[in-house]
């Protein structure tokens, strides 16, 4: 059964820093296609940070720069390093882990709210 589960949300100051985790259980992250993606209430969930299983990554032009996403293969963990954080980041951020970029779905974590406040 493969279970994912954010951690490290919560409330922060505009310019501030964050850094969510990702444990997993069930699959292998360095394995799989990881993504980070939010959503805020009304919109779609969009993608934010991924990584693939060779170690590329690649992210949306709003956090480019300032959000690095990473993994602990050893500890079979996904992290997203946010820095200079903004208003417009506010969204829950939930883990993704699917075989590749090209599919849809994957397995989903029960997600973890970052608010910041301006």
């Amino acid at each position: 059964q493969v279970q994912l589960v954010e951690s490290g949300g919560g409330l922060v100051q505009a310019g501030g820093s964050l850094r969510l985790s990702c444990g997993a259980s069930g699959l292998i992250v360095g394995s799989n296609y990881m993504g980070w993606y939010r959503q805020v209430p009304g919109k779609q969930r969009e993608l934010v940070a991924a990584i693939t299983s060779r170690g590329n990554t690649n992210y949306a032009d709003s956090v480019a720069g300032r959000f690095t996403i990473s993994r602990d293969n050893a500890k079979n963990m996904v992290y997203l390093q946010m820095n200079s954080l903004k208003a417009e980041d506010t969204a829950v951020y939930y883990c993704n882990a699917k075989a590749s970029p090209y599919v849809l779905g994957g397995y989903w974590g029960q997600g973890t709210q970052v608010t910041v406040s301006s």
